[in-house]
């Protein structure tokens, strides 16, 4: 259930102003205008300090009882929240460029964002989160309003909108029907064979850049009848570097010329594995990818430029950064903060930690993460670019039946039976269909067949001794 929103109007070409025309203060407690709604529990946590006033709690100030329009309680919290922040800029906030709001579960009662006089109490707390960018700036401010509407928390500033607006999504980008494909390690003839009778119409592979094996594999696959994504990851110590990014975005519309139908911009980018330890960021990401873009369009303009999937973690803790990795929602709030959303054409997100069915929002043994199910994943991704579609560049569920044990690290798994990892796939292929969001769903993975210390045989759709009950499972849910 997708509990965010972002409000604007654009007119002859100038910067999206919302009007807010609402009382500033805060309606009537007492009115509960529409039901309680369900609470996604998902970690967001501020992206920036507090501006270190002297309390950041405040008493939301009650409307006159004249007041008695019933308006949805994520208005009140607006209202509520907009008061405070009124008085701490002292500007007119009847105007705005835009603002966003996300009911969530906070992990105590200071809604994760306490001031210096507050002392919080441990336990989930419902409230909400807003974001406020006034008009003629782009800062973005952060509050958390409690679902009582009772108190406020200022949590100072949240990041930087892109100069003259907020930050850039683009326009909605339709990119057609969904469709369905397979990441393979090698594309041979049997293994285009399954792909097809799974009804895939698409194949992944990966690559370096660089690699002159490339243009090979947009041969190999369109040769067997498939479009070709290929992801691609580089050099993680030259990343930051100008002129190696510039490398980068040559090689990648090297790939865009010689056939590729969709490209992955790196992958994984808010892991140390990927990106330089102490300096990973959404922003710094989206100079690589504000490059690889424009060469890609420039080379071939229907090429689908796919974001690098983030890693799905909540490993970071509560403020969602540390040197070796961030959470993937505060990285991508991150990426869209620097404008990430005029640079891509499709939001690429992994979900490779299920060991439910995608129709289920709860009943995870290890918890409420939301990263571990599938609806809650694709609003986690998608809630930073409400305008994009969602490219799933690896779906897949890890099942050790037919391998043994699985290692260290990967245990969750251990009860999933390749009969669930074949109706939990078609699940999903079937639910980001109808949702309406996603363009295309890579499965990982077809045919790896390793099973170490990193277990991706485990994932693999091709099962020890050939058969493939998740090929029978998409075919009998794709068209």
């Amino acid at each position: 259930m997708k509990l965010s929103r972002i409000f604007m109007i654009a007119a002859l070409g100038m910067a999206a102003l919302l009007m807010i025309t609402s009382p500033v203060a805060n309606s009537a407690i007492a009115q509960e205008p529409t039901a309680t709604p369900q609470v996604i529990v998902i970690t967001a946590t501020p992206q920036g300090a507090g501006d270190g006033s002297a309390d950041t709690a405040v008493e939301a100030t009650a409307a006159p009882a004249g007041d008695a329009t019933p308006v949805p309680r994520e208005f009140e919290a607006l209202r509520a929240a907009r008061a405070v922040l009124q008085k701490k800029i002292g500007g007119n906030l009847t105007y705005v460029t835009a603002w966003t709001w996300d009911l969530l579960l906070f992990p105590d009662s200071a809604l994760g964002c306490p001031g210096p006089n507050d002392t919080p109490i441990a336990g989930e707390t419902a409230g909400y989160k807003i974001t406020i960018q006034p008009l003629g700036s782009t800062t973005v401010y952060e509050l958390r309003v409690t679902y009582d509407l009772k108190q406020v928390f200022d949590c100072g500033e949240a990041g930087t909108a892109a100069s003259g607006g907020t930050a850039p999504v683009g326009p909605i980008v339709n990119l057609g029907g969904f469709e369905l494909g397979g990441h393979a390690l090698d594309l041979s003839a049997n293994t285009a064979t399954i792909m097809k009778s799974a009804k895939m119409s698409w194949v992944k592979r990966q690559v370096s850049a660089g690699d002159g094996n490339g243009v090979a594999y947009i041969q190999q696959g369109k040769a067997n009848g498939f479009k070709v994504l290929l992801s691609v990851i580089g050099d993680k110590g030259r990343v930051l570097d100008a002129g190696y990014q510039q490398e980068y975005a040559n090689y990648v519309a090297s790939l865009a010329a010689a056939g590729a139908d969709a490209i992955e911009v790196w992958n994984e980018m808010n892991l140390d594995r990927e990106w330089p330890n102490g300096q990973i960021s959404g922003a710094s990401y989206v100079q690589l990818l504000s490059k690889a873009y424009s060469a890609i369009k420039a080379a071939k303009s229907s090429t689908i430029v796919i974001s690098g999937a983030p890693a799905p973690t909540g490993a970071a803790g509560p403020g969602g950064k540390t040197n070796g990795y961030w959470n993937d929602d505060v990285y991508m709030a991150d990426m869209a903060a620097a404008g990430a959303g005029q640079f891509l054409d499709c939001v690429g997100l992994h979900y490779n930690e299920g060991i439910i069915s995608p129709t289920q929002g709860s009943g995870d043994p290890r918890g409420g993460y939301p990263t571990y199910f599938f609806s809650s994943m694709l609003a986690r991704g998608l809630a930073s670019f409400p305008g994009k579609q969602a490219c799933w560049t690896e779906l897949g569920f890890l099942s050790p039946e037919g391998y043994g044990p699985l290692p260290a690290g990967f245990t969750w798994a251990a009860d999933t039976s390749v009969a669930e990892q074949a109706q939990w796939l078609a699940e999903a292929a079937k639910a980001s269909a109808a949702s309406g969001r996603v363009k295309l769903m890579i499965v990982w993975n077809v045919d790896f067949p390793f099973y170490g210390a990193d277990p991706v045989g485990g994932y693999a759709i091709l099962r020890p001794g050939g058969g493939c009950p998740s090929c029978t499972a998409l075919a009998g849910v794709m068209p």
